[in-house]
């Protein structure tokens, strides 16, 4: 531990160097969990007070998405200030006590890290506006002349993922029309440039500044994207290949995936090892699956986001597929694999398996909500298209086949309440950039973020004692907390029971497969005697012997039903 971490009183130090191999995590998103001071917004003091709450539930860790200073152009990933906390959000002071009551009840604090891009108001980029043409203000970013006879023309044509040109032409100090920037994503958001020694060191003080507080890891939002080849002969190749990205050579992607990343991933580890136990990160990386071992690597940041039973049908044959597939990358790596169905950026997996048949329940890319879940989005994202019963029963199902499984399951708040998208949000409330940069055919990521129900009544169902800052439906309120802590058979009681059998049971990163005898069944058994049978079928299957620990659904005459998953005991 570093010398400074003693006086924070949330820096505690853990024993166990391995704890994240198997853990379950739980990602809130800081301004839909819970509001303590009734301003609409949640809060760390929020967080703090539902410290309980987090604890009943079972999981090993929080991840809190970016609580950071941001003009929320996209959901707080536009940072103006890497060390500090939204005035909205909360103060140092109380992101201390909220670590410090997270760490006395066993749970540990992974803070998200957005270091392709910081927002158009850090001190930096408003530094770089007035500075001119070639300054070392302008090179942390980048900046690059336009083409056309006056530079009236974008550097290139890569577009940004929330839709329209990556790059936005600034004015210069004198008024002159001036330079190009690019970003990724928002035109808020423009990238810096990795290049510049100045930002990776800036990037090691953040490091520091949050493990000395007594952060235990860091997601690292879209880690592929860091390094960038902005080599002119690339631009027309890039047009031409626009769609057709595995037509680039491993690693020599202009913008994504680039080898060189890997570089700045292994500085950083030399920081996390700083720590007693080393700090742990896991990367938000949208690369093939063969690829993220890299990211996952002992020398780099240990483990990688494994999107692929999220964009999975609910097929058994796939699942057994991705299952299979990433152990072994995972083995090969000396990583563990991460499983998640949910999370900020997608329609809830509830939604997505409540689709019609002839609909693939993908969630599918970093917008929320694959091919298939857009289309109900676009389509008026009504409740009543869906099979909500379904939709639930597959979730839970997917999802206790996925607590069975080795390596770290990650959840998203409001998962363990089964609640469903809320995908009828009037175009006036909508926050998230893509709705608005696209006009409203990417309808966006809304759905998944309004703030939870935690009581059936109340201005906000109980997020606080004020409104939401974005407007939960009327039917939020059959998914309440306290509704669900007041029924046995509820999905919360159920995620509290898997939790504590999963802690129960885990033991090493294993599994044996077993015939299940059907294509629809899968069976596998874990160290310990421990057996899982998961139905994808419609029709019930008969369970093998042994004392029935849970199941996602009632047993029909001691059989397991359809769309189904059981864990067992011999």
């Amino acid at each position: 531990m570093t010398p400074d971490a003693a006086s924070h009183p949330a820096a505690l130090p853990s024993t166990d160097a391995d704890w994240w191999r198997q853990a379950a995590v739980y990602q809130i998103y800081p301004r839909s969990f819970a509001d303590a001071n009734g301003d609409g917004i949640g809060d760390l003091a929020g967080i703090t007070s539902r410290v309980p709450y987090l604890a009943a539930l079972g999981i090993d860790a929080v991840w809190l998405s970016p609580f950071y200073p941001s003009a929320l152009a996209d959901g707080g990933y536009d940072v103006d200030d890497y060390r500090d906390v939204d005035p909205r959000i909360g103060t140092l002071e109380e992101f201390d006590a909220m670590t410090a009551a997270l760490h006395a009840a066993g749970i540990k604090v992974i803070v998200d890290v957005v270091p392709n891009h910081s927002s158009d108001r850090h001190v930096w980029f408003q530094e770089a506006l007035a500075s001119p043409r070639g300054s070392a203000a302008r090179n942390r970013y980048i900046f690059r002349d336009g083409k056309g006879d006056n530079g009236e023309l974008p550097p290139n044509n890569w577009v940004s993922l929330f839709g329209g040109p990556a790059w936005d032409r600034i004015t210069e100090p004198d008024g002159t029309p001036g330079q190009w920037y690019l970003h990724l994503f928002a035109s808020e958001q423009p990238d810096f440039n990795w290049s510049n020694e100045e930002v990776r060191e800036d990037f090691r003080t953040t490091l520091r500044f949050w493990s000395d507080r007594g952060v235990d890891g860091y997601r690292i939002d879209v880690a592929h994207a860091l390094t960038k080849n902005l080599d002119p002969a690339f631009d027309a190749l890039l047009d031409v290949r626009q769609g057709h990205e595995h037509l680039f050579v491993d690693g020599q992607h202009p913008i994504w995936d680039r080898d060189e990343v890997h570089e700045i991933y292994a500085d950083w580890r030399r920081i996390f090892d700083e720590y007693d136990p080393p700090r742990i990160a896991v990367a938000e990386a949208w690369v093939p699956a063969h690829r993220r071992a890299r990211y996952a690597s002992p020398e780099g940041l240990g483990q990688a986001f494994n999107f692929d039973l999220l964009m999975a049908d609910y097929d058994a044959a796939e699942f057994r597929r991705i299952i299979v597939d990433n152990l072994a990358f995972a083995d090969a790596s000396g990583s563990s694999t991460t499983w998640v169905f949910s999370n900020h950026d997608v329609v809830r997996h509830a939604t997505r398996y409540a689709l019609p048949d002839d609909s693939a329940a993908s969630a599918g890319g970093i917008m929320s909500g694959g091919k298939d879940g857009k289309q109900w989005l676009r389509e008026g994202g009504d409740p009543a298209a869906l099979d909500i019963p379904r939709g639930l029963r597959r979730a839970k199902a997917a999802t206790l086949l996925m607590l069975a499984l080795p390596g770290s399951a990650y959840l998203y708040q409001g998962e363990e309440l089964g609640l469903q998208e809320a995908g009828q949000i009037p175009a006036a409330d909508r926050q998230d950039p893509a709705f608005l940069r696209t006009q409203g055919e990417e309808v966006g990521r809304d759905g998944c973020r309004v703030p939870l129900p935690w009581t059936p009544e109340g201005p906000s169902f109980g997020f606080g004692p004020g409104g939401a800052h974005l407007p939960q439906p009327a039917w939020f309120s059959t998914y309440a907390v306290s509704v669900q802590e007041a029924d046995a058979g509820s999905t919360l009681a159920f995620y509290r029971q898997a939790l504590a059998l999963r802690h129960e049971l885990q033991t090493a990163e294993e599994l044996t497969w077993l015939d299940s005898g059907r294509a629809d069944v899968l069976r596998f058994e874990r160290p310990g005697g421990w057996t899982v049978v998961s139905n994808f079928g419609t029709e019930p299957v008969d369970l093998p012997a042994g004392e029935v620990l849970l199941s996602s659904s009632p047993l029909v005459d001691g059989r397991l039903p359809g769309e189904t998953t059981a864990w067992l005991r011999a």
